[in-house]
């Protein structure tokens, strides 16, 4: 069982690394610049180039069955779920295969809306809140204890 995490905006990565030194699982922390991460065996670092979605990319690549992908970003989900791997977002949604197509959908039209706002912009996603770190730490203690179990 392997946690890989898009960190590059990722507010979660503290709750990350709790939640795996207690079950004992290893992170890879992927970003486009150096990241400060704690020495420990369980955690390691991989830098990317800083091309248009090269950690997507070294991410999607890694993620399989035994992986746990981090990320809020809707198209790199898409792709580890399809390559069996399980997701959260930081806000401890997960995302599924049943919930992911609406997902995408939502996306598109929120771009469309903002590519043809004129005035008053239309805003992003409401402040990272206790609330959603909450639901994070128990759908990522969730998460791993579903695939313990399947092992």
């Amino acid at each position: 069982m392997h946690i890989l995490v898009d960190a590059d905006a990722c507010p979660v990565k503290e709750e990350i690394y709790k939640v795996a030194f207690r079950h004992g699982v290893p992170v890879t922390i992927v970003s486009n610049s150096p990241i400060r991460i704690p020495a420990h065996e369980l955690i390691d670092r991989v830098v990317v180039s800083d091309g248009f979605d090269a950690a997507d990319d070294w991410i999607a690549e890694r993620a399989g069955v035994d992986t746990l992908c981090i990320t809020a970003d809707i198209l790199l989900a898409d792709r580890c779920l399809k390559a069996g791997a399980g997701v959260i977002a930081p806000n401890g949604k997960p995302f599924t295969s049943a919930s992911i197509g609406s997902a995408i959908a939502v996306r598109a039209i929120m771009a469309d809306l903002r590519a043809g706002a004129v005035g008053d912009p239309v805003g992003g996603p409401p402040p990272f809140s206790k609330v959603d770190r909450s639901r994070f730490l128990s759908a990522l203690d969730e998460a791993i204890m579903r695939m313990k179990r399947g092992r």
